[in-house]
């Protein structure tokens, strides 16, 4: 099921919580929607996931426009779409098989149909023999692994998780993005994240779209964004999760040589981290290289490395050098130092 948003916009008052937005999300992918506190983010997926409709634009699932559909047709689609959430949102007065089993009995399912279901659906979690669990002795790993199987209880074909692993430890939310992979993958789902964690996308998205102020401030290949960021928020966002900041999770962290920043970025791809790229040109323009810190992470199926650096050299030199760097496929980007 592909989306496509048309110019989507949302006002509360003054607020234009959702400005001009216009998306293209693939079928059967995993596709990030990322951005800060107050970028728009909840509003969005309300506004895909039928929750709201928008003040102007248009949402289509395939080819069909949905945002404009008759109460009766819009109570209906909405039974095709899961969604799971922050906060688990578990009935505590049920069970684990009496949680998954409630969209079902909401759509008049029989009960032969429901048990089968249900206890198909604990397998695909990883939570055989927990149905008859109460809620509360589950830890919340495994409620979120209800959550998700509830989600799926009617075969959506479109998945949305909001901020499904922020109440999460790290060790957990890999389990839980693993276990969402495999079953976009057995499923052909089209999962739609809605993050503010860009650990998320680089280990569960295909493609991303980074909002900022209610409009899309950069889209595209989780691997070209990581590689290439174009935006200063997905900068921002990049400079945290590698840890060239105290705010980085120790998990992280690049190799620090020295507390200053330096005073250029260089972002190399895929083969590029296995290459004497800098000793290359150091020989051939003259140069010197002062590593500040660096590191490389896996994206996908794509190593990216990040290094600070500081050039040392003419105005001439160093512009060779970068232009050096860019021809041997190193993104360089050099820094506002304060």
């Amino acid at each position: 099921m592909q989306i496509m948003l048309q110019n989507l916009k949302r006002t509360y008052g003054t607020l234009h919580a959702v400005n001009g937005i216009s998306l293209f999300i693939p079928s059967n992918t995993i596709y990030g929607i990322i951005g800060k506190s107050g970028a728009g983010k909840s509003t969005l997926v309300r506004l895909i996931s039928l929750l709201e409709r928008p003040d102007a634009g248009e949402v289509h699932f395939d080819d069909s426009r949905v945002d404009n559909l008759d109460k009766a047709s819009l109570i209906q689609r909405r039974r095709r779409i899961g969604m799971i959430f922050q906060n688990f949102n578990l009935f505590s007065s049920r069970n684990a098989e009496q949680n998954i089993a409630y969209p079902l009995e909401i759509n008049g399912t029989p009960k032969a149909e429901i048990k089968a279901r249900v206890e198909q659906l604990l397998s695909l979690v990883g939570l055989d023999g927990r149905g008859k669990a109460p809620i509360s002795t589950l830890s919340g790993g495994q409620k979120q692994r209800v959550a998700i199987a509830r989600a799926l209880a009617c075969n959506p074909d479109i998945l949305f998780c909001d901020e499904a692993t922020s109440a999460l430890d790290p060790q957990t939310t890999h389990s839980i993005l693993s276990l969402l992979k495999e079953i976009q993958r057995k499923m052909s789902l089209t999962v739609v994240m809605i993050t503010h964690q860009m650990e998320v996308v680089r280990d569960a998205c295909d493609q991303v779209a980074v909002l900022n102020d209610g409009s899309v401030v950069e889209q595209g290949l989780v691997t070209d964004i990581f590689a290439h960021p174009q935006s200063e928020v997905t900068k921002d966002f990049l400079t945290h999760l590698v840890g060239v900041d105290e705010a980085a999770s120790s998990d992280d962290q690049m190799v620090h040589w020295s507390k200053k920043r330096g005073a250029y970025t260089l972002r190399f791809r895929g083969g590029t981290t296995d290459q004497p790229i800098l000793s290359k040109i150091t020989r051939t323009t003259g140069v010197d290289f002062n590593i500040r810190a660096g590191g490389v992470q896996k994206v996908g199926d794509m190593e990216i490395g990040t290094m600070l650096v500081d050039i040392s050299g003419s105005e001439e030199e160093r512009a060779r050098a970068v232009e050096a760097l860019n021809q041997m496929g190193v993104v360089v980007e050099e820094e506002e130092l304060v």
